[in-house]
């Protein structure tokens, strides 16, 4: 299992480390190469706390070009403005988002981004679409490990064994299952046993997609 070191200056509540798999290894690879992206833009999603501001972030600080983080969010005539500034500068320009883009001017639905400034989405439709997908058990359990060790936690390999084929098979689900052992942990004064995992499985099931 592949993992990406982060700089120094990421943020004390990011994970130290990028863990790289099937979910999210096309999209890395993309990063690395952005002088073939159409017009040098490219546009990220993928499911929450899956690693795409960390990705930006990375993008950012190793002088690959630069990154609007939340796009979605950004009012339209701002976000065009960045994108022209990257074409007159000849920067790649990263584009995070939360749902892929579909081209078209119109509102965004459940699953789909759209814009309604037609200039604006017909850039972003001439982008390169890069996207992170469910993580698989090897990387599961590779972020079982990144999690745990921010918090000082111990999961031996039995634990994360037991834990990957019922959990939550998403990134945040993960993150709120080692983040439930933890709690479970401290409030009972031991090391985790199967009586937490168990606890903390049950509390965290269902509740993961949202």
């Amino acid at each position: 299992m592949r993992q990406i070191a982060l700089p120094l200056s990421a943020a004390s509540d990011s994970p130290p480390r990028i863990v790289v798999g099937e979910a999210n290894a096309p999209a890395i690879d993309a990063l690395i190469e952005p002088a073939q992206w159409p017009f040098r833009t490219a546009i990220l999603s993928g499911p929450p706390r899956s690693g795409k501001s960390l990705l930006a972030r990375w993008f950012v600080e190793s002088g690959a070009g630069d990154a609007v983080d939340d796009a979605q969010g950004m009012p339209e005539d701002a976000l065009f403005h960045r994108w022209n500034r990257a074409q007159e500068l000849g920067r790649p320009l990263l584009i995070v988002a939360d749902k892929p883009f579909a081209p078209g001017v119109g509102d965004s639905d459940g699953e789909r981004w759209r814009v309604r400034l037609p200039d604006l989405s017909s850039r972003l439709g001439a982008a390169l679409n890069l996207a992170i997908g469910e993580p698989d058990d090897a990387m599961l359990i590779a972020l079982m490990e990144v999690h745990a060790e921010m918090r000082g936690l111990v999961l031996d390999h039995s634990a994360t064994q037991y834990l990957v084929g019922r959990c939550t098979r998403s990134h945040v689900g993960v993150e709120r299952l080692v983040a439930a052992i933890d709690r479970l942990s401290l409030e009972r004064k031991t090391a985790p046993t199967m009586a937490i995992w168990r606890d903390a499985l049950e509390e965290t099931k269902g509740g993961a997609q949202t």
